[in-house]
């Protein structure tokens, strides 16, 4: 097994409503999908974001496209008007989100 970024096998969308984030997470190439949805866990994400999430951390399948919908509550310091991060937008925890390592096999091309 090797480690990867997610990015390199997922692409993304995010977005912020209030205090929530949610990022999209779109498998690149079909095969990848089980994979993702195997070691991309709302656990695992609550843990990889730390204190940053708050709240918890809901993951919505969607197999028809590859992917999958994180929705995390409480994860923006209380979003944009009442945040005092730097930039308490969903934006920056897709970016976050795609930096994220996983397990790849080796054989996997």
């Amino acid at each position: 097994m090797a480690k990867i970024y997610l990015n390199q096998i997922a692409h993304g969308r995010s977005g912020d409503k209030g205090d929530t984030s949610n990022v999209c997470v779109f498998a690149k190439d079909p095969k990848d999908y089980e994979l993702i949805k195997e070691q991309v866990t709302p656990e695992k994400v609550k843990e990889y974001f730390g204190n940053m999430v708050k709240g918890e951390v809901t993951r919505y399948e969607v197999p028809s496209l590859n992917g999958f919908n994180f929705v995390m509550k409480h994860a923006l310091g209380g979003g944009a008007t009442h945040s005092l991060r730097l930039d308490s937008l969903g934006k920056s925890m897709g970016s976050a989100f795609l930096r994220m390592k996983i397990d790849y096999p080796d054989d996997a091309e």
